[in-house]
């Protein structure tokens, strides 16, 4: 290791301890002879003090270096209680400079940085505190996420990102196949067939932290690419799935926020919603006279008008099961037809929706049948889901998107503040320069061929 501590564990316990920290060069003070610097990794900041050591002229802002030194009590009144390591300072016997910037593309206290620049150059944008903080804070609420559901029994199980195109609602991102020319896989906007065939294979209780990708005009709220987590579960009905996410945000908001939210939330009909809020996604913190206010809309209509195409489509999607006693209501009054669908939302913010779903395959063809699918494209896009529903448990799931349910907790005014590596509004990654063209040889084993086309500047 090249570090026998890190910044933010030094205390008086260590007073006259040698030893060798690593990070960033977060300040430098000089006074006279003596320079003092604040010295940062991802777990605080230490005060070192060099004297008369070579290379202290040449340290900047955010300088990569290693400092080697004795641990020393600050002196009385020259303590720092903002800081962990307040109380001590290392008095430097030897510095090392790995990296040294000429100059910063912007510095990492001002407040009013370009977002572009931002993305372009994440690495520094991703050493600032507000940033790291809510990166380790996903990483712990993915462990909470983790933690909780695998307490009660689910299991952790990948689905493929190579798949079939089966239109789930938003446009695809496609994949050419270069061992089978002119075909294409499709990135999954959803694990959604994959997490049913797993209720089937008798998986009764499935969670996955999946990415999706959905090739979608963007929002603050919406990435092409996402992560949620995906939860099925066999031999359920809407309750089991309303408890067992009430009890996962419970845990939640506990642990990261102090907070105890207030469980079961309240129940509110789609069309309640619509009649008091104008919407189906109800902020309620007035009613309920909270700062955090989750409520679940049920009740939902199965189906919807789409003038654009001129046919019936899926409130949520066509695998939701029709309320029991509206299953005779579909040969001629489907619009009439109420889901067993549930969305959770919270302050007016959708995080995520579920269903029980059909596992009936005539039921299921049904559907497809109102949905303007004919037999041959039922067969073609969903043939082996028809197939796999013959053999099918009763099931029902949710997902709840991670980047919304981070921004909420946060408070940021965009889910690009809570991703790594996020893409821009126009789908960019400015980091790396992606999407970008390719090698014309690429092209050619991919059997794809450009004719003409307008770059979107």
């Amino acid at each position: 290791m090249l570090r026998t501590h890190t910044c933010g564990e030094l205390t008086k316990k260590q007073a006259g301890k040698k030893v060798t920290l690593a990070g960033f060069v977060d300040s430098i003070r000089s006074h006279g002879a003596l320079t003092f610097i604040d010295l940062r990794d991802r777990y605080g900041k230490t005060q070192a003090v060099l004297k008369d050591i070579k290379g202290a002229d040449k340290l900047r802002n955010e300088s990569v270096v290693i400092i080697k030194g004795t641990v020393k009590p600050r002196i009385k009144g020259k303590e720092n209680p903002d800081l962990k390591t307040g109380d001590i300072e290392v008095k430097a016997s030897e510095l090392k400079i790995l990296t040294n910037p000429q100059t910063l593309p912007f510095q990492l206290t001002d407040t009013n940085i370009n977002e572009d620049v931002r993305l372009k150059y994440r690495y520094l944008d991703l050493r600032r505190k507000e940033m790291k903080d809510k990166i380790i804070l996903r990483h712990k609420i993915k462990s909470i996420v983790r933690k909780y559901l695998e307490d009660k029994g689910f299991i952790d199980i990948e689905t493929p990102t190579l798949t079939k195109r089966t239109p789930e609602g938003s446009r695809d991102f496609i994949v050419p196949s270069r061992l089978h020319a002119g075909k294409f896989y499709a990135l999954p906007q959803s694990p959604q067939l994959f997490k049913q065939t797993l209720m089937v294979a008798g998986f009764d209780k499935y969670y996955q932290l999946a990415r999706c990708w959905r090739d979608e005009d963007l929002r603050k709220d919406r990435q092409p690419d996402f992560m949620q987590i995906d939860i099925e579960q066999s031999f359920v009905d809407e309750k089991d799935i309303q408890n067992l996410i009430e009890g996962l945000l419970k845990k939640i908001w506990k642990e990261v926020l102090g907070v105890n939210i207030k469980t079961p939330f309240p129940r509110i009909t789609y069309e309640e919603s619509m009649k008091k809020y104008d919407n189906d996604k109800p902020d309620m913190r007035k009613d309920l006279k909270t700062d955090w206010a989750f409520c679940w809309v049920v009740d939902w209509p199965l189906f919807e008008w789409c003038e654009e195409e001129n046919r019936l489509t899926s409130a949520h999607h066509p695998f939701t099961m029709p309320q029991e006693k509206d299953i005779k209501l579909l040969d001629k009054e489907p619009m009439k037809v109420m889901a067993r669908s549930y969305d959770i939302v919270l302050n007016g913010w959708e995080l995520g929706g579920g269903s029980i779903r059909i596992t009936d395959t005539k039921l299921q063809e049904k559907i497809f049948t109102i949905l303007k699918l004919d037999k041959k494209t039922q067969k073609q896009r969903f043939g082996f889901l028809l197939e796999a529903l013959k053999h099918a448990p009763p099931h029902g799931g949710i997902a709840l998107g991670v980047d919304r349910l981070l921004a909420l907790i946060t408070n940021s005014e965009s889910i690009r503040d809570v991703i790594p590596f996020p893409k821009n509004q126009s789908a960019k990654d400015l980091l790396t320069g992606a999407p970008s063209e390719v090698e014309l040889l690429l092209l050619d084993e991919n059997h794809i061929e450009v004719t003409e086309f307008e770059e979107n500047k």
